[in-house]
């Protein structure tokens, strides 16, 4: 059975629409979470809001809204009146162009979502925009409002379903320059770039989420266990720190000598190299018995 519908609305392509809900794509639910406790009791600790002049405790009947216009002054706002803020993407994602997915910025992807037919009647129509779009490998932009925020989702197939993602807006974004502007242009040789590339090539590979392992929590989850089973918990030496510095040129050589059966790629770029200084030498001899004969 699938969890209960996150949001529920109206798909629309031009006339064409269907009921349609989004189920959350992603969960949580598997993480291993902590609780605050009492120390002394044990017991969970529970959190209260509290008024942070009077540093009374306030009860949630007591709990609003309120926007700050300027240092410490907030205007309150009620719900009947967000209510009052009633656009059209609240209750609809109509779809307004397609673009190929490859336009994308990736730093814009937010949040996934599914998008399912609500409904038998709406098979026929979800069935009808969700194959026009495999047709036009494009992907779908529209609006859509989740946890009272105007958000554009990028929609696309996936597998009988639809995929929505929502999308970050560009004042969401920081600029790269202010993290990227001082990284200095080194000179770095061929060689160099030559050697990184074959490392790249030994690593090669495919996508396979498959493989991810969270290392993490399984470790949490076996501290957990262990100190349940009331057994001692043995912190780890703690690891020395690298130098800084080291010979870059070398560092690629030994990472290449690392990934055993690889050294075929080395030997490649040794007879590179050799060929490279052979040439230059019997270029520089030519040049000096032209010199000479001149």
């Amino acid at each position: 059975m699938a969890p209960r519908a996150y949001w529920k609305g109206t798909l629309k392509l031009s006339l064409v629409s269907c009921p349609v809900v989004l189920y959350p794509a992603t969960t949580a639910a598997e993480k291993t979470r902590f609780h605050m406790i009492n120390r002394e009791t044990g017991n969970r600790l529970k959190q209260q809001m509290i008024d942070s002049e009077t540093g009374d405790v306030v009860e949630s009947d007591q709990k609003g809204r309120g926007y700050e216009v300027r240092k410490g002054k907030y205007v309150e706002i009620e719900p009947e009146e967000l209510e009052a803020v009633q656009i059209e993407s609240n209750h609809t994602i109509d779809i307004e162009s397609f673009v190929p997915s490859d336009e994308i910025d990736q730093r814009y992807l937010n949040h996934p979502y599914y998008i399912a037919p609500d409904g038998k009647a709406a098979v026929d129509a979800f069935a009808v925009i969700r194959d026009a779009m495999k047709d036009q490998d494009r992907v779908a932009l529209a609006k859509i409002v989740l946890t009272n925020r105007e958000h554009i989702i990028a929609i696309e197939p996936l597998g009988k379903g639809l995929l929505g993602t929502t999308l970050r807006f560009p004042y969401e974004l920081r600029d790269e320059d202010q993290f990227f502007e001082d990284i200095k242009s080194p000179k770095i040789t061929k060689d160099m770039v030559e050697l990184a590339g074959h490392i790249l090539h030994t690593k090669a590979a495919h996508f396979d989420p498959s493989e991810f392992k969270d290392e993490y929590e399984n470790a949490l989850k076996a501290l957990v266990k262990r100190k349940a089973s009331g057994k001692k918990i043995e912190l780890p030496e703690p690891e020395e720190r690298p130098s800084n510095v080291v010979n870059l040129m070398d560092a690629l050589k030994q990472s290449l000598k690392g990934r055993g059966g690889k050294k075929t790629a080395a030997k490649s770029h040794a007879r590179r190299a050799t060929g490279r200084q052979r040439a230059a030498r019997k270029t520089h001899r030519g040049t000096a018995r032209q010199r000479k004969a001149g």
